[in-house]
């Protein structure tokens, strides 16, 4: 079948999409909705027996629902309706939601039923972004690919949407306004983590921090101190800062200041010299290592993965300590998205940008460095979210890498116009060989997590929500510390460390990697400056990419409108 993507952008739920329907067996292809002109004439190009819509904030024109069976995968259950239906969900406890595939018609998501998913909800209020990537992405891959094979089944028909039904339990609700994300800091804990989770990672909660208009996001829960007035910021802490509330206090890890050009940077940093004065105080961490007799894990959880200079080196710490110590197993154990490589907004933010890339790609080198130089226990990688870039590359070191089920990885650097590093032109020619190396790098597609267990680029998918998975993740290190033959094992690491050594210096691969890297990040040969920006700022793309959109490709129709393409 002919399947024809419609979406906002190219984000991880809809890779997820196009890459099961593809593993499914469809002919997809991708169009991104920079203007309804493109979308319609997409649809002209690709001539799709099914337009599907995973992730689509813009109205789909009329004259394609008209012309095509076309179905929007919605964020919220039945009768759901309207464009913030998961900030919503959070500000208000809901403890069950939904997604549900219907069809696009003249009234937004009042369309025919194709069918739904129902899910849980934590009582304690989780980050939107979370609930995005998680329950609400699995249940909307397993609906694209449903909605697919109904699609073709001539006796299939869509349910009407009628709220008689006691399926349909949701409503319509408005768009959240400036007003519904505004707290303050007087407000008890509890709200305020709901606010600002709700609006996390996009558009953050409003609020007043020291004198400035802020933006905040990524709070967690703080201890209970003796007095403080609300508002006051009492502790930092690897770039969080602790703020009295009501009837408590909250780490508040990012925040972006109004103003124009601003972005979301570690709320230390952000602050400025505001907070410099403010003492340094234990409780907040986003690195940890815990051990078992056999098993050391260093935990880390940066927020949306991104490894700022300074992260990078208290994680490169804390391998080193956890090498030392004597266990048999170290797991590398990554947060909710396990890495992306280095941290473009504190990066764009820098006085002195290039020289801060420099200095973070160096940093995050040092990381990777401590994995591979392990050699005194087995290491295993642990990727329970996403990773990209040199964040895939980061946890290649290992001698096993387990990923979940449901992770995209996205390993290459293209998209920023870099040549890359994090010692990937050794990891992963060693993992997938020297012609995958190169394809993957290559076309900067994603990959499902089965593919990179077929292709050797990791050992292990294992399913399950991410507690399970980390759970299984361990068993499997315990069962592999206590393994009869892991002095065999061990030694054969070292022994191939050795002769890799032998062969080329892990130092020749670093010096060939940074020597490109200087060109992309100082002499900005392939527009790494122009697309860390846009990534930044948020700046709409302009054309889809034609990787992604073969049939614009294939009838040479992007040159005929002067529609610009780009490889992203």
């Amino acid at each position: 079948m002919r399947i024809l993507l419609l979406c906002s952008s190219f984000n991880g739920l809809t890779q997820r999409c196009w890459m099961e329907l593809r593993r499914a067996g469809h002919d997809v292809s991708v169009e991104l909705a920079v203007s309804e002109a493109a979308m319609v004439e997409a649809a002209a190009l690709a001539k799709p027996d099914l337009i599907l819509c995973p992730f689509l904030k813009e109205r789909v024109p009329e004259a394609l629902w008209r012309a095509h069976r076309t179905v929007i995968i919605h964020p919220g259950p039945p009768g759901d309706r309207g464009p913030s239906s998961l900030d919503w969900a959070i500000a208000e406890g809901e403890r069950e939601w939904g997604v549900t595939a219907l069809q696009a018609v003249e009234e937004m998501d009042a369309g025919p039923i194709w069918g739904y998913r129902l899910f849980g909800v934590p009582a304690e209020a989780p980050r939107k972004s979370a609930l995005y990537n998680g329950p609400v992405a699995d249940a909307a891959v397993e609906l694209a690919v449903e909605v697919a094979a109904k699609a073709g089944q001539a006796a299939f028909a869509p349910v009407p949407l009628d709220y008689r039904s006691p399926e349909v339990r949701g409503r319509l609700r408005r768009a959240m306004r400036h007003a519904d994300r505004e707290f303050s800091w007087a407000e008890p804990t509890e709200q305020i983590l709901r606010r600002v989770r709700a609006a996390d990672g996009s558009p953050g909660g409003r609020s007043v921090l020291c004198g400035m208009p802020v933006r905040v996001f990524d709070v967690h829960r703080g201890p209970e101190l003796a007095g403080g007035a609300p508002g006051v910021v009492a502790a930092r802490r690897e770039g969080a800062v602790l703020v009295h509330t009501g009837d408590g206090t909250v780490w508040v890890g990012h925040l972006r200041v109004e103003g124009p050009g601003e972005v979301k940077l570690p709320a230390a940093m952000a602050l400025g010299e505001v907070v410099a004065g403010v003492p340094e105080r234990s409780g907040y961490s986003e690195i940890t290592y815990d051990r078992s007799q056999g098993v050391g894990v260093v935990s880390f959880d940066f927020y949306n993965g991104a490894m700022s200079t300074e992260q990078c080196r208290r994680l490169a710490s804390a391998l080193r300590y956890a090498a030392t110590q004597d266990t048999r197993v170290l797991v590398v154990r990554g947060g909710e998205v396990f890495s992306n490589g280095i941290h473009l907004n504190v990066i764009e933010a820098s006085r002195r940008p290039e020289l801060e890339a420099w200095m973070n790609i160096n940093a995050i080198n040092a990381v990777c460095r401590e994995i591979l130089d392990c050699t005194g226990q087995l290491v295993v990688t642990s990727m329970a979210g996403n990773a990209g870039a040199g964040g895939v590359m980061m946890g290649l070191g290992a001698d096993r890498v387990v990923v979940r089920e449901s992770v995209v990885l996205n390993p290459h650097y293209r998209t920023m116009g870099l040549f890359g590093s994090e010692y990937w032109t050794y990891v992963l020619p060693r993992r997938v060989g020297a012609e995958q190396a190169l394809r993957l790098t290559g076309e900067a597609l994603p990959i499902s997590a089965a593919q990179a267990v077929e292709l050797g680029l990791a050992d292990k998918a294992l399913v399950g929500p991410r507690m399970e998975f980390e759970r299984r993740v361990l068993e499997y290190a315990e069962r592999l510390a206590a393994d009869p033959g892991y002095d065999r094992l061990l030694a054969a690491r070292r022994q191939a460390r050795e002769a890799d050594e032998r062969r080329r210096p892990l130092d020749a691969y670093r010096a060939e990697e940074l020597a490109e890297m200087s060109r992309d990040m100082f002499d900005d040969r392939n527009g790494f400056r122009e697309a860390r920006r846009a990534f930044v700022h948020k700046v709409a793309a302009q054309a889809t990419p034609e990787h992604l959109a073969p049939h614009r490709e294939l009838s040479g129709a992007s040159a005929a409108t002067g529609v610009a393409t780009s490889h992203m």
